[in-house]
């Protein structure tokens, strides 16, 4: 078995918060990282400590600004190898460029592949992250992939939600159905499928509902939520269809474009969130989202990493 030195917890600028929460869960504090910009918009990258033969792992949500933050990994990565650390691992709770994970059309790049094969010429030995919008992206990876579901932090938040009421997990997708499957399992809920005809990308439009929501708690499920028109198209079927209320619940709140307006606006009363992506100040103003938190699902991950023991032990 490798022996690895001490653990250092490092953080890029993308998502401090969690970074310090998960510091605060493992009783550590973060190693210093000097992370600037030159006036061109290079990046300028300097580990601020010896990481000589440490186990170091570097939080860094790939969000937006997508490509200034996969940059500033990449630099962090380098550095640290350069430094002599023993083995890096990126934490990348959001990996970005997820979705464009095979050829929908001709002479098209498969970005996701890509990315990957840039994190680990940068210097990555593993990654930890947390719902792949695609799990075969881990196959991208010649290295070691821990891809952890956010199911504990959210169903727990479902469950005080639930109350007495009846619950159906609803798909927006037929992509999405083993998820909600899962999350109905646990819960013991039943399941419903919408059939959903995207048109163009970050379009789509909801068509039929395969269940019944009648009288009952619809909750949307997704892996994230970006322009939410997948999410509120969802919803006015459902209330067409008789749901008494209708909730949302996703791991990755990237809410471009107008998607905050959207859901201000839509027939969703609360959407379920985890701060695998910092808010946009528009969506820390948005009343309807309930942000729980994965930095205690993270910490333990790295707490078993960095101490060989199992990893499995974290998925429901």
């Amino acid at each position: 078995m490798a022996q690895h030195g001490d653990l250092r917890i490092l953080s890029g600028t993308a998502n401090p918060q969690l970074a310090e929460a998960i510091c605060d869960h493992l009783g550590c504090k973060l190693t210093p990282i000097l992370a600037e910009t030159f006036s061109d918009g290079e990046i300028r990258i300097e580990i601020g400590a010896n990481v000589r033969g440490a186990d170091v792992f570097v939080i860094q949500p790939t969000s937006s600004p997508v490509n200034f933050n996969l940059m500033q990994l990449g630099l962090i990565l380098d550095a640290l190898k350069r430094a002599s650390a023993s083995r890096v691992t990126a934490v990348v709770p959001y990996y970005g460029y997820a979705r464009q994970d095979r050829k929908v059309v001709p002479r098209a790049p498969i970005s996701a592949k890509l990315v990957a094969d840039f994190l680990t010429v940068a210097g990555m030995n593993r990654l930890l992250t947390i719902d792949l919008h695609a799990g075969q992206i881990q196959g991208f990876f010649d290295l070691p992939v821990d891809n952890l579901f956010a199911a504990p932090v959210l169903l727990e938040a479902l469950k005080s939600l639930k109350g007495g009421d009846e619950m159906v997990l609803v798909s927006p997708d037929a992509g999405g159905v083993e998820r909600a499957r899962a999350y109905a399992k646990r819960l013991g809920s039943t399941l419903a499928i919408i059939d959903k005809r995207r048109d163009a990308p970050n379009q789509a439009q909801a068509m039929n509902l395969i269940g019944s929501v009648e009288g009952k708690i619809a909750v949307i499920m997704d892996d994230m939520i970006d322009t939410a028109g997948t999410m509120v198209a969802a919803g006015e079927v459902l209330k067409a269809n008789g749901a008494k209320d209708i909730m949302a619940c996703a791991t990755h709140p990237v809410f471009s474009g107008p998607g905050i307006e959207r859901l201000e606006a839509s027939v969703i009363s609360q959407v379920i969130v985890t701060d695998t992506v910092p808010l946009r100040p528009k969506a820390k103003e948005c009343g309807k989202i309930m942000v729980k938190s994965v930095a205690g699902l993270l910490a333990k991950a790295i707490h078993n990493i960095h101490t060989e023991s199992s990893v499995s032990v974290l998925f429901v």
